[in-house]
């Protein structure tokens, strides 16, 4: 029976987290009761994540202060032994990145089961049984079938939802869920918060989400938390915070949605980038000596001008970032049909002829993180292609070139000699854009290059972006699933789906008036999170 009857199922009381000399977390208090769905935001390095950690005692080498009850006992006093029974049982968490999260060495259905004969006490059979149910009740099409797969073989949204069916195995009273639709798109994030919604009323389940996506909150929470340099600044139920919120911090969160700041193409602008009849296709293994063909773009046509931003928008699995290699003859694909760079054909053009073109067209990647080399300095990483596309500059004037390609994106270049792990999500994709204006391109393909950032850093990424169009004449192929950043950024967008551009136009029409099913569907999906 619960020690704690009628008060609130969690309570954190002048929580302080402490790492070595550092203060991440201070005198933070907040209280979940059972059923209800609280939301903790911020920006990364806020401290909101290492909050929602504390509650199982997940933070390593951690020093805690204050009290954490849960169920009127102090999960700061337990033993290791006894958190064991906590973790899964009682509280479960979702994590951001459900592919690292999960062992891949195991299926989905033996990591499920596990967590039901260890709290459970049932046999490999049962938890078996159990698993299929459970995979069912997330909405797992072929669910036995899908029990024996292992984490590789399921999609995004498959693998989140097998993580919430892990979560859920043992009916916990409180579920964490720590930015569980970040890496997802728009309709599979619908469907993932309307898959909680529904299992939080039918198991009448404390929810405590992490997020710094405030749309998300405001549809899905019934109470906000919001902190800021591990602070808790304000605390108010949803609908009055977003209506009269009382901080300026939370003020400049909910003003953090991207802005549309496009200039008009010159009418004389000439083409820079031109396709047509474009397909791509890939061998895919069946068994040992069979393979099928796999058609990933499928007769595509485009037309990129100087200073224009095309927008290619889609679901995973769509062909948009296929089809944005194939352009700039990156992909490993085979490629048929025309591409034209500046008015010359590059389609069938030998890898080693292309190379003194590769300086004029670029690309942003998504992930700063894993797209700048942990080993090198920003001078050397900024430098790359200078060394190999200008072997004929010096020191002196490669050095010249680095810190004025630093300085067009707002970085001083006392920044030369450090190293990525030093900056923030936001700087290291500063230094990413840096490293491909050092040469001084022409076209940037920019692959959900603010995906993976805040929503502050992610409207100065863009307005960065803008600046740098309108002063170079920039043409930019952006892919994304943001709605909303093809809408900021964009002058034209294609909308494609299954390998086919199923609608294109001017932005502002598409966005208003969609012909194609498909697109008003996406369109539907971004205002529902």
């Amino acid at each position: 029976m619960s020690a704690n009857v009628g008060g609130p199922l969690l309570e954190v009381r002048n929580l302080v987290i402490r790492f070595g000399a550092s203060t991440v977390v201070d005198d933070v208090s907040f209280s979940i009761a059972p059923g209800q769905k609280f939301a903790l935001v911020g920006e990364s390095g806020s401290g909101k994540s290492v909050s929602s950690l504390a509650v199982l005692r997940l933070n390593q080498d951690a020093q805690y202060g204050g009290e954490i009850l849960f169920d009127g006992e102090d999960i700061l006093q337990k033993s290791e032994r006894q958190m064991q029974q906590v973790r899964g049982k009682d509280v479960a968490m979702i994590f951001q990145e459900p592919m690292t999260a999960l062992n891949p060495l195991f299926t989905i259905g033996n990591q499920i089961a596990e967590v039901l004969m260890r709290h459970e006490g049932i046999n490999a059979r049962q938890a078996a049984q159990r698993t299929v149910e459970l995979l069912e009740k997330t909405g797992i099409p072929e669910p036995a079938r899908r029990a024996l797969a292992y984490p590789h073989e399921l999609s995004g949204g498959q693998r989140q939802r097998a993580m919430i069916a892990m979560a859920l195995a043992c009916k916990p009273k409180l579920l964490i869920a720590d930015e569980p639709t970040t890496a997802l798109d728009v309709t599979i994030q619908v469907q993932i918060l309307e898959l909680l919604n529904q299992l939080q009323r039918d198991e009448n389940m404390a929810v405590l989400i992490i997020s710094h996506d405030l749309n998300l909150v405001r549809h899905f929470a019934d109470h906000v938390g919001v902190m800021e340099k591990g602070k808790l600044v304000e605390a108010a139920p949803t609908e009055e915070l977003f209506a009269n919120p009382q901080q300026p911090y939370t003020r400049k969160l909910l003003q953090s949605r991207p802005q549309r700041s496009v200039a008009d193409v010159a009418p004389d602008a000439g083409v820079v980038l031109q396709a047509e009849q474009l397909r791509c296709t890939y061998k895919i293994k069946q068994g040992w000596f069979r393979k099928r063909l796999f058609q990933a773009v499928d007769g595509v046509d485009l037309q990129l001008r100087r200073g224009e931003t095309l927008g290619i928008v889609g679901e995973s699995g769509s062909g948009k970032s296929t089809l944005g290699m194939a352009l700039l003859r990156l992909s490993g694909a085979q490629v048929a049909g025309t591409i034209r760079f500046d008015g010359q054909s590059i389609d069938n053009t030998p890898s080693r002829a292309l190379r003194p073109m590769r300086s004029r067209m670029q690309v942003v990647f998504q992930d700063p993180y894993a797209s700048l080399s942990p080993r090198r300095t920003v001078e050397q990483i900024v430098g790359e292609g200078l060394a190999l596309h200008h072997p004929d500059l010096s020191a002196e004037q490669q050095r010249r070139k680095i810190a004025d390609a630093l300085a067009e994106v707002g970085l001083p270049d006392s920044v030369l000699e450090r190293y990525p792990h030093e900056f923030s999500g936001g700087q290291r994709q500063r230094i990413a854009i840096a490293r491909a204006l050092v040469l001084q391109p022409e076209l940037l393909l920019l692959d959900e290059p603010t995906s993976a950032l805040d929503v502050t850093v992610q409207q100065q990424v863009l307005q960065l972006l803008s600046e740098l169009q309108r002063r170079h004449g920039l043409a930019y192929l952006f892919i994304t699933h943001d709605l909303a950043v093809v809408r900021a950024m964009a002058h034209q967008v294609l909308v494609m789906k299954d390998g086919k551009v199923v609608e294109r136009g001017d932005t502002q029409d598409i966005m208003q008036r969609p012909q194609h099913a498909y697109t008003q569907r996406l369109l539907a999906a971004s205002y529902a999170v």
